[in-house]
């Protein structure tokens, strides 16, 4: 951790006890811990939650389970989440952590693939999180936008994937080329708002205007 992000993390509201044991745990036991969102990104969430108040929210990628409390934690009287995992024996460790929160039970976790799950899901939503395969943003993106209603919000995480985006000399590895597509398909929608924000590995925040 840099000092900018220890003084970030001293500023903020304090990391809830679950998810910095849900953290830490991950770190200890993940082959990608960077995949946790971590204390900042989190109260983050929750307050994206706090301002929007959306009554439906969905989220790709689930790992295990941090960003959804996070996110399930904002949420107003009624709302719920429905977080989409791929990974199935990740199953018992998230509904674990789930069932921990006084918000494990805002939220609905759905285990197989998006392009599977998500026709299965009835309704549109508020709000959709994107965060799984970097190489599938822009399928993910096709697929979230028209769920999303007009006036509603995608957040999509890792946006700036460690400055690789940026490296026009490189030869990028799929996962790059998967983000820095995703980053030109929503720079040139015309449909949307849009803003990168330099936070931890980089936010979307879009915007659907119809």
């Amino acid at each position: 951790m840099t000092d900018i992000e220890e003084y970030i993390e001293q500023h903020i509201d304090t990391e809830p006890a679950l998810l910095h044991e849900i953290y830490r745990v991950t770190n200890l036991t993940s082959t990608y811990p960077h995949m946790c969102s971590g204390h900042t990104q989190g109260r983050l969430l929750k307050m994206f939650m706090r301002m929007i108040k959306p009554m439906r929210v969905l989220e790709i990628g689930t790992f295990t389970g941090y960003s959804a409390l996070c996110i399930a934690e904002g949420l107003p009287e009624g709302g719920v989440l429905h977080t989409i995992e791929i990974d199935d024996e990740a199953e018992d460790f998230i509904r674990e952590n789930f069932s921990k929160s006084e918000f494990g039970e805002r939220i609905t976790l759905h285990i197989g693939d998006v392009a599977d799950v998500l026709p299965t899901i009835e309704g549109d939503f508020d709000v959709a999180f994107i965060d799984a395969n970097k190489r599938n943003y822009v399928e993910y993106y096709d697929m979230v936008k028209p769920r999303v209603k007009a006036g509603g919000f995608i957040i999509a995480d890792n946006t700036l994937w460690a400055g690789k985006v940026a490296d026009t000399e490189a030869k990028h590895d799929p996962q790059s080329v998967g983000i820095h597509s995703f980053n030109n398909r929503v720079a040139a929608d015309a449909d949307v708002e849009k803003v990168i924000v330099p936070i931890r590995d980089g936010i979307t925040i879009i915007h659907k205007l119809i």
